[in-house]
This record gives C-alpha cells, sequence and structure tokens, in this order.
C-alpha cells in the first residue's frame, strides 16, 4: 500500500491521496482549493529533496494511481500517457515497438514522467538528443480550479498557439498538476558505444576542444573526476577519465569509434577504452545514475557555458571538500556531491566560490540536495534571477491563490 502521509523537507508529516482517476484528481484539487490547503505533487520522490521547504499545511497528491497508455500510434512515433508512469515502465513498452524517449532519468524505475519533466531531469544524451523539452508536444494539466486544461496536441507538426508545454516543464509543481503528457518518440540505435579517455587534469581542455572539432558526432561527452570515476565499475584509474557515447547504425558506431582514435592519436595520445554493445551497458546505466547521491552531504547543479567547462570543472575538483564531479562537459553542465562530514560553515564558503565561477561563465549554481536546516542559509537556487519578475508575474495568474508546492520554488 502506498504511504499515507510524507515528509518533504522534514515538514510534515504530511497526508498522501492518490486519486485513480483524472475526475478524482479534479475534485481533491477543488476539495483542497475551498479549505485552503496547500496542494503537494509527488512522483517517485526521487528528487524530494530539491527546492525549499513548504510553507503551509496542505495535502500530498500521489500520481502514482494515473499510469495508464492512452494512446501509442507507433508509426506516428508519438504516444500518449498519464504522468504517473514510471520512466522504466514507459521504456519497456516503447522497446516492444523498438523506439525510446532518448532521455536519462535516475532510478527511472521509481520515477515517474511528471515528476521529471516537473524538474526537467536529463542525463548524459542530452549532448545529442536534447532535454525533455524537446520530446513534449502537448501536455494537459489540473489547474488550480480543478480543471484540466491543454496545451499543444497529439502530433508532431502543431503550431497553433502558445507552445505552454514548455512552460510547464521544470516548473517544479507550482504551476498546477501534470496528468497527462504527448512525447514524440526516436527508434531504438542499432549499436552503441563508450570511448574511454583517460587524461590528467592539464590535458581536459585540448581534449574537449579536439571533440569539438572532430568529425565524430557524440551523443554525450562526460567528464569524471578521480573521486567519480571511483564511484563506477570497472573504470580506468585516471586522475580524469573522458567517457564519450555514440548511438546509430552498427557501421556508424563502429566508423565514428574508429575515427575518433585516430583524430586523438598524437605525440600527447592518451589511452583510450572502446566498449561496444552490450559490453558498455551497465557504464551507460551508472553514468545515468551518478547524478543522485544519497550520501552526500550537499549535491549542487552548476549550468555554464559549455566553453566554460573544463575550467570551472577543474576549480571545483581543487576545492578541498572532496567533491565528486560530473559534467555533461559538452552541454556545460556540472553535478557536484560533498562528502558526509561537511558542515554549513564551510558549505556556504564553497558555494560562495562555485557561484563567483559560474558568474563569470555566464551561469549559476543550484543547490540540489542538502539538510533541510541548512536551506535558511544557503542559495538554494543560487544567484538572483533577472526574470524572476516574470516567473511570478504567471505564477500569479495561473495559481493566483499560491495553491502548488507553495515556498518550494522560485516563486
Amino acid at each position: 500500500m502506498p504511504p499515507t502521509s510524507c515528509l518533504i523537507d522534514d515538514f510534515g508529516p504530511v497526508p498522501v491521496v492518490r486519486p485513480a482517476s483524472v475526475e478524482e484528481l479534479s475534485d481533491r484539487v477543488r476539495r483542497a482549493a475551498a479549505e485552503k490547503l496547500a496542494v503537494y505533487p509527488l512522483g517517485g520522490r526521487t528528487m524530494l529533496g530539491l527546492g525549499l521547504p513548504p510553507t503551509r499545511p496542505g495535502i500530498g497528491f500521489d500520481m502514482t494511481g494515473l499510469a495508464e497508455v492512452i494512446d501509442y500510434p507507433a508509426r506516428d512515433m508519438t504516444i500518449t500517457v498519464q504522468a504517473g508512469i514510471t520512466v522504466a515502465c514507459l521504456q519497456t513498452l516503447l522497446k516492444t515497438e523498438n523506439q525510446r524517449l532518448p532521455v536519462d532519468v535516475p532510478r527511472p524505475a521509481q520515477a515517474t514522467l511528471g515528476g521529471v519533466l516537473a524538474a526537467n531531469v536529463s542525463g548524459l544524451r542530452r549532448h545529442g538528443f536534447g532535454t525533455l523539452r524537446d520530446y513534449v508536444i502537448g501536455i494537459s494539466v489540473v489547474n488550480d480550479e480543478g480543471h484540466s486544461t491543454k496545451a499543444g496536441g497529439r502530433v508532431v507538426k502543431n503550431v497553433a498557439g502558445y507552445d505552454l508545454c514548455k512552460l510547464y516543464v521544470g516548473s517544479l509543481g507550482t504551476l498546477g498538476i501534470i496528468q497527462q503528457v504527448t512525447l514524440k518518440l526516436r527508434p531504438l540505435p542499432e549499436e552503441r558505444a563508450l570511448v574511454l579517455i583517460s587524461c590528467v587534469p592539464n590535458q581536459v581542455r585540448p581534449l574537449l576542444e579536439e571533440l569539438h572539432r572532430t568529425r565524430t558526432r557524440p551523443v554525450g561527452i562526460e567528464l569524471l573526476n578521480e573521486s567519480a570515476v571511483g564511484a563506477l565499475p570497472d573504470m580506468p584509474r585516471a586522475p580524469r577519465v573522458l567517457a564519450v557515447g555514440f548511438e546509430e547504425k552498427e557501421a556508424t558506431v563502429a566508423w565514428q569509434v574508429e575515427q575518433l582514435t585516430r583524430e586523438l592519436s598524437g605525440p600527447s595520445s592518451t589511452a583510450m577504452d572502446a566498449r561496444l554493445g552490450a559490453a558498455s551497458d551497465a557504464l551507460w546505466h551508472a553514468l545515468a545514475e551518478l547524478p543522485l547521491q544519497d550520501s552526500a552531504a550537499l549535491s549542487f547543479k552548476a549550468n555554464v557555458l559549455p566553453s566554460a567547462a573544463a575550467d570551472f570543472f577543474e576549480k571545483a575538483a581543487a576545492l578541498p571538500d572532496g567533491l565528486l564531479l560530473q559534467a555533461h562537459a559538452g552541454n556545460g553542465i556540472v553535478f557536484g556531491h560533498a562528502p558526509a562530514g561537511l558542515t554549513l560553515e564551510p558549505a556556504a564558503s564553497m558555494l560562495t566560490l562555485l557561484h563567483e565561477w559560474a558568474a563569470t561563465a555566464k551561469g549559476n549554481v543550484v543547490v540540489t540536495r542538502c539538510p533541510t536546516a541548512w536551506k535558511a542559509t544557503l542559495p538554494i537556487w543560487g544567484r538572483p534571477r533577472e526574470d524572476a519578475w516574470l516567473m511570478k508575474a504567471v505564477k500569479d495568474k495561473l495559481d493566483p491563490a499560491h495553491l502548488f508546492n507553495p515556498g518550494r520554488f522560485l516563486v
């Protein structure tokens, strides 16, 4: 049986309901609004620590009871599903038609589609395939009045009206409850491979520049420090490892692996290890899981210019806090995890430096996990945003009573 209550950042316990239909969901939202209770949407709860603590009593809405497949016209390469479906269940279904949603999600057997959309989760394949926002073509959301509102549609060529789908992706459930989604899909690749490049810190920037100029087309470029390498299975032991991923037709992948090996060969060549097909599967999975570290005292996600990713990464690696670092180096995304034992004062000092370096690189740093007590002190959502006024205006328009996830996000 699903739990009947839960804690959200030590707030609560919050009573939890599990609607079994859209009608029940709408009715319960209306009842919560009438009773002036907040509404806290819940998915697989893999990222429940993201954001600030709730600010008022309310009800948790467990969306796992809404997990039906509404429509799957496989020939059109689209699917419409309810948002409570787990990512693993969705991918298993798509695999029967040799298709997939090419977005990496940690703990896919637990994470729900609605939850990963609300948190805008993306992984190592974003370099080649983009993020979830690129695949949502239709969305249905229950608003603050309990009405189901729709944006987009069930066909890929949909140009009518505003693209509100992207507005809800990454809104952390603050604008409504996502209850149904239409996605466009991609075919499964014939072959996949990971090329592991062992190097030292001063080789990282030149290697990334080479990868930028390469004739190959990687779908992912992961940069790992020694702590991250040690946390992964069967990895070469080196101060830095670049994991370059390829997915395509079998002959194309073989050519790209051979081509990259030639391009990176030379007087200052580095050790390379290519893993093809099933031999790479465990590592693909482990790289996707790495951004969630339950044992970390604090975790952060930095978003900087891709050209500045190597410098930011090395500055973070030089901090005395012993960070585990993973970067989607081709996109400028850097994840960091501080080991257990870190206390508030050094955590604040570390974030001050990270914010300074990110600002120089036109980016920001968000704390994705830390003790709840620290959230009153630390800049959880990073430096103040210049578009905060616009985000507040959207929130006030779509949720004037601030019914959904009050206090959790920026507005």
